[in-house]
């Protein structure tokens, strides 16, 4: 959540901030602004809406030239959206500005102290408060900047990412962190911030990524020098070489980007296990997981912690887990887990799951884990976040940026990583047989093109979704591996299209949501042959008797439901444990045509977020 980019160096910084705003826009927002600074002159402009609206605005009433800028889109949470809650924030002086990621938690205390002190605030906003705090220190302490922005940092409670600007400092911008995160591209007499790299990648492919409790301050022409903010200690940085390229940040011909990312999951699927699985040598190469196969072969049990799509993921982890390395598992919500006081043990092994890498209350489980003395495995996606380097141990999914806030190719690299996790434990355990162990490669080797096909009932789905588009309500049904499938499937319906949805174990339909069943809803059921095929005909009779509009996802070929279901979508036959990565597919793109056909805003859903960094 939250946007930050800042430029500081030889070029016009109006379009590098605009662009990199454009670029943050996956994040989720509700409103965005940019100050921009250029001979003595501190130039704002905000307003509640989306970049576009703040284009408009700002280039029909300021003057954009200016060599420094900074920018910000806003996900609400302290006060509502609007443009005078929106970032950037003046001090009350007006020499001081600031944009800003997280949440305060003190700040009541605090506005209340500096309004006894005379000062006066617009705005609902921590960030006002945490932007008067930094004045007021550095006024009463007679210190520079930077060293007023530790100073005022080390009495604030709670969350940020930050960026401010001293007109009267005009070659230098402070930038620190603590719970969301920051990067600071290095360029040749120029340098850029930014909540992720994706701003700045056509200018530089050098990067630093702040620690958590690191600050930085960003000198025109200087070396960037960075500190640990409790006790001012100098840390020597380390140069990320980025491997992201400015193709996989743009849309390359799709409508939307989570069309984009969709099409993307037979490559995103392969790059995964590329390198990591030899099929032909019956070898799984993980370093994170072979540099601690004891460890964690020898677990005591294995605890999933997760949130959102990432949850669904370590659930069908959980089946595929427990069924070929013989390992008790149990999926937690991070947000419920942190709070529960939660039995952990140093025989435990804690694997926690996230695409962004960032998200706040599985970063909070991660660090709880560790302190009770678990082994700590993580699985994310971006190369650098706090979850990779929080954790003890990990592995990439590999699945290259993806800007839809719902999430799609993340679900199925996720499951790929985690599955051959499970593999490798099980050949190491002796839990699974050579033959079966081969098997398995073999076929995963396959899924890429058996997703391609799955993909090939795009046009199909499309008409499905057209007949259903103004359904209120949606039933989804999955048994064993494809539980969770139905869970994800409810999910991204509801997260696109804004219709509520729910998914069922299928056994569980006839304990209470059976009573919804008429002939307005409709009914998504996962009957692939594998697995409960005949239990989940069954169900399917129970809706049918009940004139339940059915949707049923099938192995190609299938007659018995087809002669059941309203609509059957196709996927390839797969072994059971990997169904999952072509079930979820139709699920995917009925989801996309929907929200499309309604005229949803699919790439940035209403209320959410990509990077939830608040817990």
């Amino acid at each position: 959540m939250c946007g930050i980019v800042g430029y500081i160096g030889h070029r016009e910084a109006y379009p590098i901030v605009l662009k990199g705003l454009q670029r943050l826009e996956y994040r989720g927002y509700d409103s965005a602004g940019i100050a921009l600074f250029d001979e003595g002159e501190l130039k704002l402009c905000k307003t509640k809406g989306k970049v576009s609206d703040l284009k408009e605005k700002m280039e029909s009433s300021v003057d954009t030239s200016g060599n420094v800028g900074i920018g910000h889109t806003r996900w609400a949470t302290h006060g509502e959206p609007n443009d005078t809650n929106s970032h950037p924030h003046y001090s009350n002086s007006g020499n001081l500005v600031i944009i800003h990621n997280g949440i305060i938690e003190n700040y009541d205390t605090l506005k209340k102290e500096l309004k006894t002190r005379g000062y006066t605030f617009k705005s609902e906003t921590d960030t006002e408060v945490l932007v008067n705090l930094i004045e007021d220190v550095k006024q009463k302490e007679n210190v520079k900047l930077g060293k007023a922005v530790q100073i005022a940092l080390n009495q604030t409670v709670g969350a940020y990412a930050i960026a401010v600007f001293d007109k009267n400092k005009p070659d230098e911008i402070v930038v620190a962190r603590l719970g969301s995160p920051l990067a600071i591209g290095i360029g040749e007499d120029e340098f850029f911030v930014a909540s992720d790299a994706s701003p700045f990648i056509e200018f530089t492919n050098n990067a630093i990524y702040l620690e958590d409790g690191e600050m930085a301050v960003v000198r025109r022409n200087k070396e960037v020098k960075i500190r640990k903010i409790k006790d001012d200690s100098l840390v020597d940085p380390y140069v990320h070489e980025l491997q992201m390229n400015l193709e996989q940040i743009e849309k390359g011909g799709f409508d939307h980007f989570m069309l984009k990312e969709i099409y993307e999951q037979p490559n995103a699927i392969s790059d995964t296990f590329r390198g990591r699985m030899l099929p032909e040598k019956g070898i799984i190469r993980m370093a994170g997981v072979d540099n601690n196969i004891e460890r964690i072969s020898n677990a005591k049990r294995i605890i999933i912690v997760a949130c959102g799509t990432s949850w669904h993921a370590g659930l069908v982890a959980e089946y595929i887990f427990e069924e070929l390395a013989r390992i008790p598992v149990e999926v937690e919500y991070a947000s419920e887990f942190r709070y529960r006081n939660p039995i952990i043990s140093e025989k435990d092994v804690v694997i926690a799951i996230s695409q962004s890498g960032e998200t706040a209350d599985t970063m909070a489980a991660i660090q709880l884990a560790r302190e009770k003395g678990a082994f700590v495995f993580g699985v994310c996606n971006v190369v650098g976040s706090s979850i990779s380097r929080e954790t003890h141990a990990g592995a990439y999914t590999h699945a290259g940026p993806e800007i839809g806030v719902a999430s799609t190719k993340a679900f199925t690299t996720q499951i790929t990583v985690l599955t051959l996790m499970a593999l490798k434990l099980a050949k190491h355990m002796g839990t699974i047989s050579n033959s079966d162990f081969q098997m398995h490669l073999q076929e995963l080797e396959r899924i890429p093109d058996k997703v391609q096909k799955a993909l090939n009932s795009d046009e199909h789905i499309r008409k499905i979704a057209d007949i259903y588009k103004d359904a209120t309500n949606c039933l989804y049904l999955g048994r064993g591996f494809n539980f969770p499938v139905a869970l994800e499937g409810a999910l991204k319906l509801k997260e696109i299209s804004y219709i509520h949805a729910e998914g069922y174990p299928a056994a569980e339909m006839k304990h209470g949501p059976i009573a919804l069943i008429d002939e307005q809803m409709p009914v998504v059921v996962i009957a692939t042959r594998k697995g409960y095929y005949e239990k989940v005909v069954s169900n399917i009779q129970e809706i049918k008797s009940r004139k339940g509009k059915i949707i049923a996802i099938v192995t190609d070929g299938d007659t018995e439901v087809r002669e059941l279901a309203d609509h059957v979508i196709e996927v390839p036959e797969t072994m059971e444990s990997m169904s999952p990565l072509l079930t979820t597919i139709p699920l995917q793109l009925l989801s996309y045509h929907i929200a499309v056909m309604l005229g949803k805003n699919v790439d940035q859903p209403r209320n959410l977020a990509k990077s939830v960094t608040v817990e």
